[in-house]
């Protein structure tokens, strides 16, 4: 089969290294150095949607799988089934889900599925409102949302309602933009997160392996949000829990979506919280494979990728046509000097052989004069199997700690909540 995938981060670099495995011919846009060794790369940015359209035309591809958000939201997908390309990503429709946060809160009261009590604000007077309204009544602080797409930035989890209005007041003045012109302001569930991935062709799904991401730049859950410092997989979730998940958020997601006359052929993301009593709250969804969870999801994956992707394109997916490596897998991002908040590039990388059961996952790289460089504001992702998380741990941080990277970051505690 010949594949296009559409992208050039970690994410990127999984699915192409899990799609070589079955031989597929295959082609990214605009890929990476690190894809480059699977894949016939090709300069067509993902902002560049006529391009795109016309190299998958040209290359007479059997399959198009898109990694981003943004080129989903702006109606690729759509596009692409418009000159019959099967296509894994859903279209401009479906995309809302991750795009417009209080459409997707909108969407989820109206299906009935289980989130937290959330208020729509366009001004600071809405804000401040909705913030007194959650947070009165027993004290502590809540969540705030930019509607739109933020890089996984967009959210703050405020301590108390000082902090929740500073941060409804930045976002309306313009941090993100168009982005916060509308937030969501939601009660603040506590528990334990969890990432539930699953495959669907709008009918059926194919659940993944739970991960379980290091969101913050620090040890311990500290500082600022960032795209997400590492994962690990399987998650520390119950078969119950997991079961859960799948009957009351997504299979409720795929009827609504239906019902909605939304057709879904893609990732459907669930960003999930289980409270103390083992309830899960779905907190947001992603309308593609997450960054960095797809590299441990991808490193356990058995079984042709590719054909199980095309059957959901096609809308017949196929179901049990993928296993998972019974080990467990954690990924360490490793971050440039300054991210998040203004990442240093340029700076040279030198990355050393690697062992068996550990590879490393090209996300914000390029190639200058012939020497690798940082080019973005987390790097790579090491990504190391092992028979127990204290195995997988060791095997990954021993790359970590031989890359060459100056100013380079990375969390030392992935894998640690056990």
């Amino acid at each position: 089969m010949k594949i296009l995938v559409i992208g050039s981060g970690g994410r990127e670099h999984a699915l192409v290294w899990q799609l070589a495995k079955s031989g597929h011919t295959l082609h990214a846009a605009p890929g990476n150095p690190g894809i480059q060794a699977l894949a016939v790369c090709h300069a067509v940015a993902v902002d560049a949607i006529e391009g795109l359209v016309r190299l998958a035309l040209e290359l007479a591809v059997d399959l198009v799988v898109v990694g981003p958000e943004a080129p989903l939201v702006a109606g690729l997908a759509d596009k692409l089934r418009a000159v019959n390309i099967a296509t894994f990503g859903t279209g401009a429709a479906g995309a809302q889900l991750e795009g417009s946060k209080a459409f997707s809160k909108q969407f989820f009261a109206r299906h009935q599925i289980p989130t937290a009590k959330f208020f729509i604000a366009t001004s600071v007077a809405e804000a401040d409102a909705a913030i007194e309204a959650l947070t009165r009544p027993q004290g502590g602080g809540c969540v705030v949302k930019a509607d739109g797409l933020a890089a996984g930035k967009g959210v703050v989890v405020a301590a108390d309602a000082a902090e929740a209005k500073a941060a409804a007041r930045e976002m309306l003045d313009g941090r993100f933009g168009a982005a916060g012109a509308t937030l969501v302001i939601e009660q603040k569930i506590t528990g334990r997160e969890v990432s539930v991935l699953a495959l669907t062709d709008g009918k059926r799904l194919e659940v993944l392996p739970p991960v379980e991401d290091h969101k913050t730049i620090f040890d311990g859950d500290r500082g600022p949000n960032t795209g997400g410092m590492g994962t690990v997989s399987p998650a520390w979730t119950s078969d119950a829990v997991l079961a859960r998940v799948t009957r009351e958020i997504l299979e409720p997601t795929v009827r609504g979506l239906v019902a909605d006359g939304i057709d879904y052929r893609g990732v459907l993301y669930a960003g999930v919280m289980v409270d103390a009593q083992g309830t899960p709250w779905l907190l947001e969804y992603n309308c593609r494979f997450g960054d960095p969870e797809t590299q441990p999801i991808m490193a356990r994956t058995l079984g042709d990728l590719g054909e199980v992707l095309l059957s959901a394109a096609r809308g017949e997916l196929l179901h049990g046509a993928l296993a998972w490596d019974a080990r467990v897998a954690v990924c360490v991002v490793i971050a440039a000097a300054g991210y998040p908040a203004t990442p240093r590039t340029g700076d040279a990388i030198g990355i050393p052989t690697v062992p068996a059961d550990v590879e490393v996952f090209h996300a914000g790289t390029k190639t200058e004069g012939g020497v690798l460089v940082s080019a973005g504001g987390r790097v790579l992702g090491v990504t190391a199997l092992g028979i127990s998380v204290t195995q997988a741990r060791e095997r990954a941080y021993a790359v970590v700690d031989a890359i060459e990277l100056a100013g380079k970051q990375a969390r030392r505690d992935i894998g640690a909540r056990r």
